[in-house]
């Protein structure tokens, strides 16, 4: 497969705490990728490590065979590779239709309104819900849509690599399975490869192709999606009090 997105080494540190400790891992074309550990084991630092948002002290953050690593958060945006924060951080004032128009932004020009307006139905194919809704204001959405309309958003991005932070905070275990399975779909769908940063470890890795651990800022596992989900050490010792 064509390797989308590799970290080498990546270390990072808040003043004297190092909360990244040479992280590496990757990410190939096509694949749902989970990032799985408790708080604080440094997965949104990652994250925010890779969009730019913050600059690593060492290491290398390549996406599709590009060093990023110096680039702000702006010009990897440009590059297709878009981040959803966690708590959804959707535009509460503004209606569903626009904070989707507001998604494609970086490509209206160029695109033109006519398949802006395809897009939309697309993503709406997707998210019927979101349809119904279309015209009601973002913060007036449950949570469950609220975090449906940040990926359907993001989905108007047109990226190529998804960074998806805690998509199941704060929602009821029905509504975690009904998300995730969206994300599924939008990379069947959409072609959208994705990495995923989860607590949530027995829905996430039911529908990624592979899985790693984090703790204390490092890598201590990986393996594919059946492999870690069987993992005694994993299930026990780290990610018991997550699976459900």
């Amino acid at each position: 497969m064509n390797r989308m997105l590799e970290v080498r080494d990546v270390s990072f540190s808040y003043g004297p705490i190092q909360a990244l400790k040479q992280v590496a891992f990757h990410v190939d074309k096509g694949e749902i990728v989970a990032m799985l550990g408790a708080n604080g084991a440094g997965k949104t630092t990652l994250l925010k490590n890779i969009s730019g948002l913050l600059k690593p002290s060492s290491g290398i953050i390549q996406f599709n065979g590009e060093d990023i690593t110096p680039l702000e958060a702006e010009k990897i945006v440009q590059k297709k590779l878009i981040q959803v924060p966690e708590h959804r951080q959707v535009f509460s004032t503004m209606t569903v239709l626009d904070n989707l128009y507001l998604g494609a932004y970086h490509h209206y020009k160029s695109t033109g309104k006519k398949e802006i307006e395809e897009e939309v139905e697309k993503v709406f194919s997707l998210f019927p819900i979101l349809k119904e809704r279309k015209d009601q204001l973002g913060g007036t959405l449950s949570g469950g849509q609220q975090q449906m309309l940040a990926i359907a958003r993001s989905i108007m991005a047109k990226p190529d690599l998804l960074l998806l932070d805690e998509p199941s905070l704060g929602l009821a275990p029905l509504i975690v399975k009904e998300v995730l399975q969206y994300v599924r779909n939008m990379r069947d769908e959409f072609g959208v490869t994705v990495l995923l940063i989860e607590q949530n470890v027995n829905a996430s890795l039911k529908i990624a192709d592979r899985g790693y651990v984090m703790a204390h800022g490092s890598i201590i596992k990986e393996g594919t999606s059946e492999s870690l989900l069987n993992d005694t050490e994993v299930r026990e010792a780290f990610l018991g009090h997550t699976l459900n």
